[in-house]
């Protein structure tokens, strides 16, 4: 039988959270900031809130293990999603809202990246488990490392991508 849950094991997600989350990212130095809903990095499951700004550089990278496919979906805002090929050549770009298409499924190993489009931008991620940093082969090496000379302009590559939308 599984255990009586009380009504504090509840997490909502009111806008009170998702506001003070957006304001955590904005006041951040990479202009972004996770909220985890699992309660340890060891869980199967990786689920987390992603707030970013415009400006943050989220560096090109993949996942290489075989179970790390990554869900995004949109609760505000508009993101901008980049596919590469090995390469780092632009494939494909497209626009996630909450009231467009909202979502996508990346497969592992799929070079990608994110800019926010909006102010309060938040998507919630899910992953398989456990939290394993990037290796240096997930990370693109044709891109600029976060927090380079070369990262800001790059990131503005990759918004101007969606400056038409």
């Amino acid at each position: 039988m599984p255990p009586t849950a009380s009504a504090t094991d509840a997490v909502w997600f009111d806008h009170t959270l998702l506001d003070a989350l957006s304001a955590e990212a904005r006041q951040s130095s990479r202009l972004r900031r996770n909220r985890n809903l699992h309660a340890s990095t060891d869980e199967a499951v990786q689920r987390l809130f992603n707030a970013i700004e415009p400006g943050s550089y989220v560096q090109p990278h993949c996942h290489l293990a075989a179970d790390k496919a990554e869900t995004l979906l949109m609760l505000r805002g508009r993101l901008g999603v980049i596919l590469f090929d090995d390469a780092g050549r632009i494939t494909q770009v497209h626009e996630l809202s909450a009231g467009g298409c909202a979502g996508v499924h990346l497969q592992p190993g799929l070079w990608h990246s994110v800019v926010a489009l909006a102010p309060g931008t938040l998507f919630l991620e899910v992953k398989a488990g456990p939290y394993v940093p990037l290796t240096t082969a997930e990370r693109a090496p044709w891109a600029p490392m976060e927090n380079t000379a070369d990262a800001s302009s790059y990131q503005a590559m990759l918004s101007a991508l969606f400056a038409a939308s």
